[in-house]
């Protein structure tokens, strides 16, 4: 009965334009840009008047405006810089040192070092181009299958976003009108949940993978510590910075930036002065590629919202809802679809005023709707074959996005057993807020 409705509500031809283009181009392992323009210049083309496709190539302007957007490419710089030196070889000796006796050590060391970047920069994007030069070659060489280390960083990217200071957490709170303070509270317990759901995983695919175990010695630890201490600030710079509110997200990027070249070129010369510009090169190439990549995306969420496509999809919706599961397992349908589809903070914006007052009626508070709508947009970047993670991943490590999909299902199931919890148990959400009152 719904999905009749959604057809001639949202228009056939463009439901079997989305279908069939995603797809096709997905199958034949094209890249993200040629896979979203594609299918935003079509839709552009069948709506009536037809629309103006210079919107696409505008919001390439839109994206280098946004204050956020300028970490990208320091940090992207940062990443280059320290996976084209020995710094790999030092950070795994460290975490081998203090959490090699670990079954799964480094893989847990990784998936929380994921989820606090991807908490204080907001975008899980930036996270697997950050960090996926760093943590790839480490999980590798220390004996972690390549499926496994790339699926880990690839989910790894849409961690953290229900700790502070989550910055989707604060736009959800500002279009809600919810108290932005008690929503930090609500999703601690929740992301701790998330991130102790994966290490566990990360602990069993250790065991598996018969990934080495080190016996701790003191003197060996220290060593290696002392071997990567001009390194070792570099967590401190842009964790400890942000979080004390000494500096922002865009400034932890410029001194991480900085920092890392003077160290690989001065401190180990690890990196040669005449091997800068080939360095600078492969980063402007990948700062190039995303930046044509969430111009499409942009270009495909400004045809969702001229069209009402996400209003037209709620009114189809609301009138069949019966009580508050069937309200909770449609909004989690919905909300895998928009996370895909759209930019979380594009979908935050559109969406929250729409749903809020259905779960409302639903009887679902505010605090939790916005944990389970945060933890829904994060799987919605995993949900095959075009949530936006599963590209960038692509993107950074060369790979077809349908390879990287098939990688990241494990990962996937887990994230939605995760959902499944936080979505139907709201004491999880609320258990603090409730130990606080007493």
């Amino acid at each position: 009965m719904i999905g009749e409705k959604l057809f001639f509500t949202i228009g056939g031809e463009a439901l079997l334009i989305l279908g069939v283009v995603v797809v096709v181009y997905a199958l034949l392992g094209k890249p993200l840009f040629a896979v979203l323009g594609a299918l935003t210049l079509l839709l552009y083309a069948a709506t009536d008047p037809p629309m103006d496709f210079t919107m696409i190539f505008a919001e390439m302007s839109t994206i280098a405006e946004i204050p956020i957007f300028v970490t990208v490419p320091l940090f992207v710089l940062a990443g280059m810089l320290l996976a084209e030196s020995q710094a790999p070889v030092r950070l795994v000796n460290v975490c081998r040192g203090f959490f090699g006796w670990m079954p799964g050590g480094i893989a847990i060391v990784a998936t929380v070092s994921c989820a606090l970047f991807t908490a204080f920069t907001g975008a899980s994007g930036v996270t697997i181009v950050a960090l996926g030069g760093i943590l790839y070659p480490m999980l590798r060489r220390e004996g972690y299958p390549d499926g496994f280390t790339l699926g880990l960083i690839t989910t790894g990217g849409s961690l953290g976003s229900l700790f502070p200071p989550s910055l989707p957490i604060i736009i959800y709170g500002l279009i809600g009108k919810v108290d932005i303070d008690r929503l930090f509270i609500a999703g601690l317990v929740p992301g701790l949940f998330l991130v102790a759901v994966i290490a566990l995983y990360c602990v069993g695919a250790g065991i598996r993978a018969r990934v080495p175990r080190h016996a701790f010695i003191p003197r060996t630890a220290l060593k290696a510590l002392w071997a990567a201490l001009p390194e070792l600030p570099i967590p401190v710079i842009i964790v400890g910075g942000i979080y004390s509110g000494l500096i922002t997200a865009t400034e932890a990027a410029a001194v991480t930036a900085f920092y890392v070249l003077v160290v690989e070129v001065a401190v180990y010369r690890d990196i040669k002065v005449r091997d800068l510009p080939s360095v600078l090169l492969k980063t402007a190439e990948l700062v190039g590629a995303i930046i044509v990549i969430l111009s499409m995306a942009l270009g495909l969420k400004n045809y969702l919202i001229q069209e009402d496509i996400p209003q037209k999809i709620l009114a189809a919706i609301a009138g069949d809802l019966t009580g508050r599961v069937q309200f909770l397992l449609l909004l989690n349908a919905f909300l895998l679809v928009a996370g895909a589809l759209l930019e979380g903070f594009s979908a935050i914006l559109v969406l929250v005023p729409l749903v809020l007052p259905l779960a409302l009626n639903a009887e679902v508070g505010p605090i939790h709707l916005g944990i389970i709508f945060l933890t829904n947009l994060e799987v919605g970047f995993l949900f095959p074959p075009i949530g936006l993670n599963l590209f960038l991943s692509s993107l950074r490590f060369r790979r077809p996005v349908i390879e990287v999909s098939r990688i990241v299902l494990p990962f996937l199931g887990l994230r939605l057993a995760c959902l499944a919890v936080i979505t139907y148990v709201p004491s999880l959400s609320e258990f603090l807020l409730r130990a606080l009152k007493k």
